[in-house]
């Protein structure tokens, strides 16, 4: 059997930024419960580790935009879900430009 293995210095750094990108996402998808049939009933939500998640990402995102190209917009647009979404599973929401992130990106509402 022959493995498709990619040697990582043949990995255009686009594509390296971007699979971390959207690992971030995943995993603060997840941790926000999104990936639950009932998001809001779901026993598996943990709102720090998101936030931490979600920083991580903006931080990222934010660094490497002028590297994304054509994917900046849909990181961007994720990002930006992401951090609705817990803004509105928290039950003391954070002030505009104190949600997690939004120290990078600036306030979303």
């Amino acid at each position: 059997m022959e493995l498709n293995v990619r040697e990582l210095s043949d990995v255009p750094s686009v594509e390296v930024i971007s699979r971390a990108a959207v690992m971030l996402m995943s995993a603060a998808a997840e941790k926000l419960g999104l990936a639950d049939e009932e998001p809001d009933a779901t026993p598996v939500r943990d709102l720090d580790e998101a936030r931490r998640l979600i920083t991580g990402l903006a931080g990222l995102i934010t660094a490497s935009v002028e590297y994304l190209g054509p994917h900046a917009g849909p990181l961007r647009e994720g990002l930006q879900s992401l951090q609705r979404a817990f803004r509105e599973y928290s039950s003391h929401p954070d002030a505009p430009g104190q949600g997690p992130g939004e120290k990078y990106t600036g306030p979303v509402y």
